[in-house]
């Protein structure tokens, strides 16, 4: 895994273009200079979440033996699930949603978490940083990356709404699902052959 490619993996999971709906709704109520501030403000924590796991990350694998094989495989399948809910979103909505309709301003929750760093984006940084733990450096470089363009994009959400339009939005959500499950396709095969490769 590349730099780019770990980027992109932890980008996709994020789901910034499928979070513009959701926080368009959660800062309706404020003008632009504030809503500005309040992402700022959310994006500061959700990065602290995922720092958070991204460095206890190796400790906890090392602390649950796991293997190279097994993460890969789980990573795998936990990035499946993720890509078939980008591709077919269930209709009760996604997790923290309810919490839009409390009013107030927002903090942390939800849009923080779980819409930024939620449990799929903390178990994907948690699979990337254990793939090699001697390449931490280039696997946070890569978060950055991903953490950055999903801001920019979050920053932009009003214009982008009004360029893309609904059924815009829900394309561009399912063309990155379909790549995110190409992508967890690959990573399940890979662990599946390296389990096989050490069988004696």
């Amino acid at each position: 895994m590349t730099i780019l490619s770990a980027a992109l993996l932890l980008f996709l999971v994020m789901d910034p273009i499928g979070n513009i709906p959701l926080f368009l709704v959660a800062l309706q109520g404020f003008d632009r200079k504030r809503r500005q501030r309040i992402i700022l403000r959310e994006l500061l924590f959700a990065l602290a979440a995922l720092l958070l796991f991204f460095f206890a990350g190796p400790y906890l694998l090392s602390l649950l033996n796991i293997s190279d094989s097994a993460l890969t495989t789980a990573g795998g399948i936990i990035l499946f699930l993720i890509a078939i809910k980008m591709i077919f979103p269930a209709t009760m909505g996604r997790l923290g949603q309810d919490d839009l309709e409390l009013g107030g301003e927002p903090f942390i929750v939800p849009l923080a978490i779980p819409f930024i760093a939620g449990p799929s984006a903390l178990a994907s940084v948690l699979f990337v940083v254990g793939r090699d733990t001697s390449r931490w450096p280039e696997w946070l470089l890569a978060l950055l990356l991903a953490w950055l363009v999903s801001g920019l994009i979050l920053f932009a959400a009003s214009p982008l709404s009004e360029r893309l339009g609904k059924r815009g939005i829900v394309a561009m959500e399912r063309l990155m699902g379909m790549i995110l499950t190409a992508m967890a396709a690959e990573m399940m095969m890979n662990g599946v052959a390296q389990f096989l490769r050490h069988l004696p």
